[in-house]
């Protein structure tokens, strides 16, 4: 939950993962990079990611927030597994553990939802971890070489219950929305476009332009405004994470417990789940 802060405190906080800028119209560009290069999901980066939301919620001298990433890549590499260590099909890390990823999870979409300013997300390439975060901002701009998929639930034996589950079902309907999580399609900029799930697509040397152009607009409006605009512009989300985000969280853990796919990465499941999926004997 957030608490009040100020943008002097938490500016370097995360400089890990996230570059942080604010102009003097009070505009937060939000840059996602592991040790400057491209974002790589981990549970490091995953940890600090909610953190850093909660303190963005709680700075109410914010008028707009860009969030974008970092080289060809927005949310694309996960962070690997270490290839000597054997995970059998049946490998249980224990409930301590898999409780608490699911309770950071659930506190990344809580807090980003949080936020009390609207948020342009521009996509500046493939986003196949977490393709439902992009979706919660406001506006969605895109590179026409963006894609987006999501690649590390079902296709690689894992239930998809940590937030895409819902957020593409409010954006994209129902059909649509299992069709994607099931198939492990990579949509196109300009098919996301065309399902409702991006605003804009646009060249790549004019993306971070447009976003510019657009949180220099909405920055013009009063700072109360903006705040009960993106309040009543994330009701949907909101209460569809209190009505079924754990839910859908905790099926995932659940299903993890039976079946724990790290040695694979992001590669999906190419035989039975429980006949040596890496050929390996792990």
């Amino acid at each position: 939950m957030a608490k009040r802060t100020r943008f002097e405190e938490y500016r370097d906080r995360y400089k890990r993962w996230f570059r942080l800028e604010k102009t003097e119209s009070k505009i937060l560009l939000l840059q996602l990079h592991t040790d400057g290069g491209e974002f790589v999901w981990d549970y490091e980066s995953h940890q600090a990611f909610a953190d850093l939301c909660a303190d963005i919620a709680g700075d109410r001298d914010l008028s707009v927030v860009i969030l974008t990433g970092t080289g060809d890549t927005f949310m694309d590499r996960f962070g690997a597994a270490d290839p000597t260590r054997p995970f059998p099909a049946h490998h249980d890390v224990g409930a301590e553990r898999l409780d608490e990823t699911g309770w950071t999870g659930m506190q990344l979409h809580l807090n980003l939802l949080d936020v009390q300013v609207p948020i342009i997300v521009a996509v500046n390439g493939p986003c196949s971890i977490h393709s439902e975060l992009p979706l919660m901002c406001d506006i969605v701009l895109a590179s026409d070489d963006a894609t987006f998929q999501d690649a590390p639930h079902f296709p690689r034996g894992v239930v998809p219950g940590d937030g895409v589950h819902l957020v593409w079902s409010i954006v994209v309907g129902q059909n649509r929305a299992g069709y994607f999580l099931l198939s492990g399609r990579e949509l196109s900029a300009r098919e996301a476009l065309e399902w409702g799930a991006v605003n804009e697509v646009l060249p790549k040397e004019r993306l971070m332009e447009r976003a510019w152009e657009l949180a220099t607009y909405l920055a013009l409006r009063p700072p109360l405004t903006l705040r009960l605009t993106r309040s009543i512009l994330t009701q949907e989300f909101k209460r569809a994470a209190v009505d079924d985000l754990t839910t859908g969280v905790y099926q995932e853990l659940y299903g993890m417990r039976n079946f724990l796919s790290w040695r694979g990465g992001q590669s999906a499941l190419d035989r039975p789940w429980n006949d040596d999926p890496w050929g390996d004997g792990g």
